[in-house]
């Protein structure tokens, strides 16, 4: 079964790539070690940092877009 699905679908809809999350931690990881880090289902506060930064890479996307 697929971990962090939560996840994955939020930045699937958001239309936010993983590179893009793993840049934007602090600090930054590479995209391979931020989909090596979703293999195992992260904790909560992990997730909401998470979420807040799909949230403003899809604000900041916005903006940008119009």
């Amino acid at each position: 079964m697929t971990k962090n699905v939560d996840i994955r679908k939020a930045a699937a809809q958001s239309g936010v790539r993983l590179w893009e999350i793993a840049n934007a931690l602090s600090p930054p990881i590479t995209d391979g070690n931020f989909s090596r880090k979703l293999r195992n289902e992260l904790p909560v506060e992990e997730k909401k940092v998470i979420f807040t930064i799909i949230q403003n890479l899809e604000s900041e996307r916005v903006k940008q877009n119009g």
